[in-house]
C-alpha cells in the first residue's frame, strides 16, 4: 500500500475526553494595565462604596448651597435654634442660619482646602523627592537635612505664627497645611526613585544620552506614578481632619464662614441642649473620613497589589 495515497477524513478521528477541557490550556489575551487596575478596584466593595459617597457628598457640597433659598451666613433670630424638619432639614443653629447650608458649604470649603493644600504638597513634594533621589550624595544629604529642619516644625505652629503676621483666611489655612504636609510625599518619592533609578532602562536612557531632567521626568517619573496617586488619596483625609482640628481650637475660618471643624465646634458649645447641631456635621466628617480612606486602600490594592503585603 501506498502511505502517500492515504487520505485521511476528519470523521476518521474520535475525541476521547471532555471538550470542554479544550480551552483550559488557552491562555487569555493580556489586558492593559488600566483595565487590570480597575478590574481589581471593581471587585473591592469597600472601595467602590466609598467612592459613591465621596461623589455623593462632594455633588452635595457643590450644588445644595446653589439651590437652596438659604445663605449660609444669614442670620434670622427668630427661626433660631429650630430642630429638624421639612422646612430646614438639618435645623437652624442659635442665630437662625440653615444648618443645611452651612453644612454643605462647610463640607466644600474643607475639600476645597484639602484638594488645593494637596496639590501644592504634590508639586513641591514630589519634585523635591525626585530631585533628591535621583542626585543622592551630597545633594541628597543637604536636601534632606532641610526636611529634616522643617519637618521638626509642628504645623500648629506654624499656624499660630502666621496668624500673627497674617489675618485668618482661606489662604491662611491652606499655606500653614502646605508648608508641612510636602515631607510626606517627598519621602515615598526619594525611596521609589532610589528602587527605580538602577533599573537597565534608566541606565540606557543615561548611557544614549540623555540628559538628567529627561530621565527623571520621562523615564522615572511614570514608573511611580501609581505610588504618587495612593500618597494622595491617603493625604486627603489627613489634610481634611487637620484643617478640621485647627478649626475646632478656634485656629480655623473666620466668622462667618464655615467648614466642618467650625461647625463641630460651634455645635459642642450647644451639645447638651441641641446636640444635633453638633451630631450632623461630625456625621458628614465622618463618613467623609472613612470613604476616603476606604477608597484609598482599595487604590492601593488595584494599581499596585504587592503594598497590601508590605
Amino acid at each position: 500500500m501506498d502511505l502517500e495515497k492515504i487520505e485521511f477524513l476528519p470523521d476518521d478521528f474520535e475525541f476521547v475526553g471532555d471538550k470542554q477541557d479544550i480551552t483550559k490550556d488557552v491562555v487569555a489575551p493580556s489586558l492593559p494595565a488600566w483595565k487590570d487596575s480597575l478590574n481589581r478596584f471593581k471587585k473591592n466593595k469597600g472601595a467602590v462604596i466609598g467612592l459613591i459617597c465621596i461623589l455623593v457628598i462632594a455633588v452635595f457640597a457643590i450644588f445644595a448651597p446653589m439651590f437652596s433659598s438659604y445663605k449660609f451666613d444669614a442670620i434670622n433670630t427668630k427661626i433660631a435654634s429650630i430642630s429638624p424638619c421639612a422646612e430646614h432639614f438639618f435645623g437652624t443653629d442659635t442665630y437662625g442660619r440653615d444648618l443645611f447650608v452651612r453644612v454643605w458649604t462647610g463640607t466644600r470649603y474643607s475639600l476645597f482646602i484639602a484638594v488645593v493644600a494637596i496639590f501644592i504638597d504634590v508639586i513641591v513634594g514630589m519634585t523635591y523627592g525626585l530631585i533628591s533621589g535621583y542626585f543622592g550624595g551630597k545633594v541628597d544629604s543637604v536636601m534632606q537635612r532641610i526636611q529634616e529642619i522643617i519637618n521638626s516644625i509642628p504645623t500648629l505652629v506654624i499656624l499660630t505664627l502666621l496668624l500673627m503676621v497674617m489675618k485668618a483666611s482661606l489662604f491662611t489655612i491652606i499655606m500653614a497645611l502646605s508648608f508641612t504636609e510636602w515631607i510626606g510625599m517627598s519621602r515615598i518619592t526619594r525611596a521609589q526613585v532610589l528602587r527605580v533609578k538602577e533599573e537597565e532602562f534608566v541606565l540606557a536612557s543615561r548611557t544614549l544620552g540623555a540628559s538628567n531632567m529627561f530621565i527623571i521626568f520621562k523615564e522615572i517619573l511614570p514608573n511611580i506614578y501609581s505610588q504618587m496617586i495612593i500618597m494622595i488619596m491617603m493625604s486627603i483625609p489627613n489634610a481634611i481632619f487637620y484643617e478640621a482640628y485647627l478649626s475646632f481650637v478656634g485656629l480655623g475660618l473666620p466668622i462667618p464662614m464655615a467648614s466642618l471643624g467650625t461647625l463641630i465646634n460651634d455645635g459642642f458649645n450647644s451639645i447638651t441642649i441641641y446636640p444635633y447641631m453638633m451630631v450632623i456635621p461630625v456625621i458628614i466628617f465622618s463618613i467623609l473620613m472613612l470613604s476616603f480612606n476606604l477608597f484609598g486602600d482599595g487604590l492601593r490594592d488595584a494599581l499596585d497589589p504587592t503594598m497590601k503585603e508590605m
